[in-house]
């Protein structure tokens, strides 16, 4: 194994170094449903799983930037973090099960060192299967024999990760009945019928039991060693092949699919939306809503979907371009029972578009007349493409740089880039990406565990834009976007406008395909083994302070929901220290300090006369109470109460944002495909904003949906990006409005 580990310090996975400054907020989650061929593996023992555990404790102890081997202390968390990943709210497993498994703490860290022994991980799951049917059992004798009451005061709370566990059974099925309740009350609130709340509950509770039976050992495994690697840092994740997949998807923005999003309902695989121009998109023959029963291929017989985990379902639609797949599908428009009906399609290349950068163009009137010309950039991620068929690279970077060309030709007097959902990705892209904003200097001190300082600088002398700049950012800004925000905050580039902060991930993260090491190591594998994921390093601001836990302040905070969410580094188990060191040498350009004060005071005085703030103030204060008590009431009067309060908080909110959609200035959004052509698209329809917080019958969904989800950014009613734009109009009178041949030439 010290051979496996001499080379694994000489590794350069993939391109160099380009990995990850890659979000804190999901990599494969959002696009688990999109399609590449999966792989899968026969149920039961393989020697593969003893190698691989092995191996990825050996690199994890040895790699990480903790350099700390697994230990008894460590071992014993890692238990507790599979008892977490099974059971996150402490519901299933009681006291007296931890108790069981003590005996685990004190041999794990060799069982799993020398031997690779995954015992553990299967006695466990065991029992959680076991306890999952008592659960299921004994809330369908519920049903069938209780009648429940919602005129007492009860509560139930919304957030167990940090709640004891039930002491025993009898505990575990008090527990059991009170969440119970509050599902029941919550359909009896959407008006289900009791006949139809009781059947639906059943059939919850039994599908629920029926995919966590179907789990295959693999499937196990990844969750097992994936609990391993969260005990060194939150960032930290084994990825089996279907989540080295979807990184790849990720990072690419392609994929070989059929082009749809997928979703889980009822145990049933449906289609949510499809790719325009993608492989069923041109077929005619799905549409959203319809259900997908079974998967095959031609001449082969049809594998039943029904029932089974959605990346399970997606792992047989997946397959190379020019395959075709059989799909059986049960129209949205029919009833559960109908007959399915057959599909074919050809599986293709599928670009996801909607990931990629994009651009909009503002004319914003003035107040003395006339019009002032504003661009916004809006960009998920720091995607980092290989090249697509042609060739040709594909690029956050190279996106944006032709964003930022067709802005300047159409004479934008400032721009606004909006990194308010943008999680991450390529630290190279982030590093290309800021040096479009800048002529030279350090972008990003990068610390290595031997304490060793690189420092990283745009290797591009020329300057995409030089003209007014306004960061838009929330606290879902993290890892590449902190890399780029820091260092615009830095040199006094760009004013850093939205919440407090963002999200304060400083730490930098590199992909390990595993087979790759087994192979050159003599460990055999009878299947793909994924990969790790794996913390390296540190990044640092040019000025030498870290992001790690603080992320990047605001010079302008904007009021919003985001602010008030349980959603930061500081909030992941176990998140590295932050630090600093010595500052590199840079020139700041000091465009922002001199001009703060005066629009941050110009900034509030205009909100304070917006009724749009206003009543975002009312909807951040009921927030920030709900996420006070992390509870919600069992007495059906309260909640009725509660639920007219939030519908009455919606209507207001569509009213008003409606009313700012209406007066929003003409918006014309520009695609990298289509900004090489001549002049703008017609301008954008106006769109209210989502609610940013959908009032629900689900208990708990408040805390799912925390923040401003704007609509299409361009099209009005997102009120944050208004007040951006209103921002960097300012900024652009106080530097003194360039002319537009000034505009046009970059200067």
């Amino acid at each position: 194994m010290q051979r496996l580990l001499d080379r694994l310090s000489r590794y350069r996975p993939l391109a160099p170094r380009t990995m990850l400054a890659v979000g804190a907020l999901g990599l494969a989650t959002a696009l688990s449903a999109w399609g590449v061929h999966g792989q899968t593996r026969e149920p039961g023992p393989d020697p593969t799983d003893a190698n691989l555990t092995r191996l990825t404790a050996e690199v994890l102890g040895h790699s990480q930037f903790s350099h700390h081997p697994l230990d008894r202390q460590l071992a014993s968390r890692f238990l507790d973090g599979y008892l977490d990943a099974l059971d996150p709210s402490h519901a299933i497993f009681a006291e007296t099960d931890v108790a069981r498994f003590a005996p685990y703490r004190s041999t794990l860290a060799d069982a799993t060192l020398v031997r690779g022994d995954t015992s553990a991980a299967e006695a466990v799951f065991k029992v959680y299967l076991e306890r999952l049917g008592e659960r299921t059992s004994y809330v369908t004798h519920l049903l069938a024999t209780s009648r429940f009451d919602f005129e007492g005061h009860d509560t139930l709370s919304l957030d167990r990760r940090h709640a004891p566990r039930p002491k025993d059974r009898p505990a575990a099925e008090a527990l059991w009945r009170e969440q119970l309740r509050a599902e029941y009350l919550d359909e009896k609130l959407a008006g289900t019928p009791r006949d139809r709340i009781v059947a639906s509950l059943e059939h919850r509770y039994r599908q629920e039991l029926a995919m966590m039976q179907g789990f295959r050992p693999s499937e196990v495994l990844e969750t097992y060693l994936n609990a391993l690697a969260h005990v060194y840092d939150p960032h930290s994740d084994y990825l089996g092949h279907e989540q080295m997949q979807s990184f790849s998807i990720t990072m690419n923005l392609s994929l070989a699919g059929i082009g749809a999003t997928l979703a889980n309902s009822d145990g049933y695989c449906v289609v949510r939306a499809l790719v325009p121009g993608g492989p069923a998109a041109r077929s005619g023959s799905l549409e959203p809503g319809d259900r997908i029963v079974s998967v095959g291929e031609p001449g082969k017989a049809p594998v039943p979907i029904t029932d089974i985990p959605l990346s399970r379902a997606v792992e047989l639609i997946r397959g190379p371009k020019g395959t075709t797949v059989v799909l059986g599908i049960v129209p949205a428009s029919a009833s559960a029972s109908a007959a399915p009906h057959s599909v074919s399609i050809i599986r293709d290349r599928v670009a996801l578009e909607d990931q990629e950068a994009k651009a909009y163009v503002v004319d914003e009137p003035e107040r003395a007349g006339g019009t002032l010309r504003l661009g916004v950039v809006e960009l998920p991620s720091f995607y980092a493409g290989t090249g697509d068929e042609a060739g040709a690279r594909h690029s956050a970077s190279a996106d944006v740089a032709v964003l930022l060309q067709k802005l300047r030709a159409e004479h934008v007097h400032g721009i606004v880039l909006d990194l308010r959902e943008n999680g991450g990705g390529s630290l190279e892209e982030a590093i290309r990406l800021t040096g479009l904003f800048l002529r030279e200097g350090p972008v990003v001190q990068i610390r290595g565990p031997s304490g060793a300082v690189e420092v990283d600088r745009d290797p591009d002398p020329r300057v995409a834009y030089d003209g007014p700049l306004v960061l838009l950012t929330s606290r879902f800004s993290a890892s590449a976007s902190e890399i780029l925000a820091g260092a615009l905050a830095d040199y006094g580039r760009a004013v850093v406008v939205g919440d407090s902060s963002t999200f304060g991930k400083g730490t930098v993260q590199t992909i390990l395909p595993l087979a790759t090491l087994m192979d050159k190591n003599g460990l055999s594998h009878t299947y793909d083994p994924g990969g790790l994921k794996i913390t390296t390093a540190k990044f640092y601001r040019p000025s030498g302070i870290s992001t790690q836990l603080r992320g990047v302040a605001s010079d302008i905070v904007l009021p919003s929901t985001s602010d008030f969410s349980d959603v930061s580094e500081a909030s992941l188990g176990d998140p590295l220290p932050a630090d600093s060191i010595p500052p590199a040498p840079y020139t700041p350009l000091n465009r922002v300090a001199p001009y703060v004060a005066r629009l941050r005071a110009s900034s509030l005085q205009r909100r304070s006369s917006e009724p749009t703030f206003a009543e975002l103030g009312a909807i951040i204060d009921a927030l920030r109470q709900n996420l006070a008590t992390k509870t919600v009431s069992l007495n059906e009067a309260e909640r009725r109460t509660e639920l007219k309060a939030s519908k009455q908080r919606a209507e207001d909110w569509d009213r008003l944002t409606g009313a700012l959609a209406e007066r929003r200035p003409p918006t014309y959004e520009l695609t990298v495909e289509n900004a090489g052509r001549p002049g703008l698209p017609p301008p954008l329809a106006a769109e209210p904003e989502e609610h940013p917080v959908k009032s629900s019958a689900k208990a708990g969904a408040a805390s799912d949906s925390n923040e401003i989800k704007p609509a299409r950014p361009g099209s009005g009613g997102d009120v944050i990006l208004d007040e951006a734009e209103h921002v960097l109009a300012d900024y652009v009178h106080l530097l003194g409005a360039p002319s537009t041949t000034d505009v046009a030439q970059g200067r």
